[in-house]
């Protein structure tokens, strides 16, 4: 049986078989769609949830996100287990900075059935939308999420956790509201807890891979990139301006400057290096995960080659993304 789903963008279709149900998105008047076929546990009224919240054009991306182990859940495995051991998680408390519609905080719940999980995020429709995922797998006794009243404030009363998360969120966070955030989170950690930041683009790398796709433009000032992503990139509009490219992440981040943030004002940040999973540095983790892919393996061997060469020579470590584990001392 196909269920057809109205919207004004695409032609939507469920296909139920097995118990399972196959989504297939159709696109109109040449819209762009990231992923047009899926298959998923999801029960028709989250597909439709799902729907009403991200649009045609994210729904199986935000399916997929949940449910494919290659997807998101590498990303969380990498960053978190090559620094801690899973089983340090049993009976913690775990805060999902900027949690979304909810998909990373049904990942931790699967991988840290033990721990509790609060989510955090801006927009009350995802809030919504992650609260219903949280029925669906009934795990509403140990996740939870809140809204947050504002980009540089935390809900009320959400207590102490021991590991706090931010999955593909730093880069996403104006300058100023980095200087706000960091410390107020820092706040809400105990001590000898840990930050898990993950996901977010190296501000120095040669390639900006995550906003414009753009060589080079790392390096140019900030009138002259945004410039050249409105004129060369895809996605980019060419009205667009520089604080919504920020916003978008474009500049990314540095492992200096978040450390930067955190040792003020007698706080003390200290960087755990990864050492688990075969991995003995932070470049090694870098590229034992981008070589779960095999794709362009010459690529990536010889960026990793460059990045020891860089380290050798100066100290810095560049890889494409940064995965920081951050102890709090004081």
């Amino acid at each position: 049986m196909i269920t057809r789903l109205i919207h004004p963008d695409a032609s939507i279709g469920v296909e139920e078989m097995n118990g399972r149900r196959t989504i297939s998105v159709e696109p109109r008047d040449g819209l762009s769609i990231l992923g047009k076929r899926w298959v998923t546990d999801y029960p028709l009224e989250l597909i439709e949830h799902v729907l009403r919240v991200k649009g045609p054009v994210w729904l199986c991306d935000e399916i997929r996100r949940d449910e494919d182990p290659l997807y998101v859940q590498r990303f969380l495995h990498w960053d978190i287990l090559n620094h801690v051991g899973k089983e340090d998680f049993a009976g913690r408390r775990m805060l999902d900075f900027g949690s979304g519609c909810g998909a990373s905080s049904m990942i931790l719940a699967r991988m840290f059935p033990e721990a509790e999980i609060v989510g955090i995020e801006l927009v009350s429709e995802f809030v919504e939308l992650a609260q219903h995922r949280g029925r669906f797998y009934g795990v509403e006794n140990r996740v939870s999420f809140r809204s947050s009243p504002g980009p540089k404030s935390l809900p009320p009363k959400i207590g102490t956790f021991d590991y706090i998360i931010l999955s593909a969120v730093y880069e996403h966070l104006l300058p100023n509201e980095r200087q706000v955030i960091l410390p107020l989170l820092w706040s809400h950690l105990k001590q000898y807890g840990i930050i898990f930041l993950g996901e977010t683009p190296y501000r120095w790398f040669p390639i900006e891979t995550h906003t414009t796709g753009l060589p080079f433009i790392n390096y140019l000032p900030d009138r002259m990139a945004l410039y050249c992503a409105r004129r060369f990139a895809d996605g980019v509009s060419s009205t667009a301006s520089w604080t919504d490219l920020l916003k978008m992440g474009i500049r990314g981040g540095t492992m200096r400057g978040i450390l930067a943030i955190l040792n003020r004002e007698g706080r003390k940040a200290e960087l755990i290096n990864p050492s688990r999973l075969k991995v003995k540095d932070h470049i090694d983790l870098w590229y034992k995960f981008a070589s779960a892919s095999r794709k362009r393996p010459l690529v990536k061997k010889l960026a990793m080659l460059s990045a020891r060469a860089v380290k050798a020579a100066t100290g810095v470590v560049v890889t494409p993304t940064l995965s920081l584990a951050i102890r709090k001392v004081l």
